[in-house]
């Protein structure tokens, strides 16, 4: 029984250590019409993540600053980190010596370890920034591959769940359980919904909670209807470019009970496509910012970025995973990065959370390729959105629009700048050709009622 009393003490110091994290949380839930995630006050929650799978495990306090100011500084509200981490993060201590688990036990936290994972929450904290917390990698249930081993049960993967709640119930925090991994079995099953209800019964179920499965999966296979799951979840992965992550966007958008979804695993910049760098190449910052558009384009809540560097905090003395070429350090301003930035800052310009999907507003021929063109329009047909991820001339229903006049502008996703191209009379359809034409020459086309105000920048005299 020594085990449990030692167990006991240090869940009730967890609670007490609440008291020292920094109040910046968000209160999160879900919207009214069950489609985003909103603030306390009602306002929309853009999420827009970070890959950082690696945090806690690898960086030192002050590396874990010098990440976390980097993002913050972008615009990045959420970074995805795991607990018991991947790269054999059972085992290999942290830069300050210390494993999570005592005798890899999971009902029995090591103190030193949570320390420092308190210290990197509380600087989220700081920075407005929340944490999507992965209690654990997936191959600690699950070892299809990595380090493993699989150490929960329903029991202690229940004791681990409500000993982290506990700990962290005023904390900025989203869980996400899974860890890159399907459930293949009905322990799986019972494991994760143990988790679940531990998470629950700690913080009392005040935050949101999700599930990351592995490439090309959708949490919605599984537990879209479990009450547990908030909002769904997918990884689109890192296979071929032009994959259309938007088909599982618009598959989760259209689930009975409604939830909000989004891509929290898109193609990494800098990640080998295909995992065949020989092949075919590195992803872009292109490929990233057409993954991010075509979600959001197709109903999403928010959307990850991700580095390949940086999930794995990847330096020159480390072995690299999947040909990681980039010190981590080098990575954190990769064009990608301040491009989603720009991404989440032009939606929060605009009420995003009234725009509905709707492909009937582009007339002209469009194939289901790389150069897919999306649209939008709000639920109070005053305002439309096209993503053009080639630059090719797009032809707009204008009819869609309740407005006798317009104004038309592009946004350029590479910049974040605005280009005004002209005032228009409704008609039945008007084209609009961008600037510049190509693969990685991608532009948002904006319509706009000219009688009301929308964004600052597109103010017309």
């Amino acid at each position: 029984m020594e085990y449990n009393r030692n167990f006991f003490k240090i869940f009730l110091f967890g609670f007490f250590l609440i008291g020292l994290i920094e109040a910046y949380t968000q209160e999160l839930s879900i919207s009214y019409d069950q489609r985003f995630i909103v603030k306390k006050d009602g306002s929309p929650f853009f999420y827009l993540g970070d890959t950082a799978w690696e945090l806690f495990h690898r960086l030192d306090r002050n590396e874990a600053d010098l990440y976390l100011e980097n993002r913050a500084a972008k615009g990045f509200n959420v970074i995805q980190a795991v607990v018991l981490a991947e790269l054999d993060g059972l085992q290999e201590p942290n830069p300050y010596g210390e494993v999570p688990l005592v005798d890899k036990d999971p009902s029995k936290p090591n103190e030193g370890y949570f320390k420092h994972v308190d210290y990197v929450i509380n600087k989220a904290a700081s920075l407005n920034m929340m944490i999507g917390m992965l209690p654990t990698w997936g191959d600690k249930f699950n070892k299809k591959w990595g380090a493993g081993p699989e150490v929960f049960t329903p029991e202690n993967a229940f004791q681990f769940g409500k000993f982290l709640g506990n700990r962290y119930r005023d904390a900025p925090i989203i869980w996400i359980l899974g860890g890159d991994r399907n459930p293949d079995n009905e322990e799986d099953f019972v494991i994760i919904r143990e988790m679940a209800k531990g998470l629950e019964a700690g913080d009392g179920g005040k935050h949101l909670m999700t599930y990351h499965p592995q490439g090309g999966n959708n949490s919605s296979q599984w537990f879209h209807k479990d009450e547990w799951l908030d909002f769904n979840f997918f990884q689109s992965g890192h296979g071929p470019r032009d994959l259309p992550n938007y088909e599982h966007t618009l598959l989760n958008y259209k689930l009975e009970p409604v939830k909000p979804t989004m891509d929290g695993e898109p193609r990494y910049e800098d990640h080998p496509v295909q995992f065949k760098p020989m092949e075919y190449g590195w992803f872009s910052d292109f490929d990233v910012r057409q993954a991010g558009y075509w979600s959001m384009f197709s109903g999403s809540c928010g959307h990850t970025y991700g580095n390949h560097n940086i999930w794995q905090m990847w330096q020159e003395d480390r072995k690299p995973i999947s040909w990681a070429r980039t010190n981590w350090r080098r990575a954190l301003d990769h064009s990608g990065a301040f491009q989603a930035g720009f991404m989440k800052a032009f939606f929060e310009a605009y009420p995003w959370q009234e725009m509905i999907p709707d492909q009937r507003l582009i007339l002209n021929f469009n194939p289901r390729s790389g150069s897919y063109q999306m649209a939008m329009i709000s639920k109070n047909k005053d305002l439309v959105f096209a993503y053009n991820p080639y630059g090719y001339p797009v032809q707009i229903d204008i009819s869609r629009i309740n407005s006798e006049k317009m104004n038309a502008f592009w946004f350029n996703p590479r910049d974040g700048k605005y280009i005004f191209i002209r005032s228009i009379d409704k008609s039945f359809a008007d084209e609009f050709s961008p600037h510049s034409m190509g693969r990685g020459s991608d532009w948002v086309l904006i319509i706009q009622d000219a009688s009301k105000i929308f964004n600052e920048f597109t103010q017309v005299n």
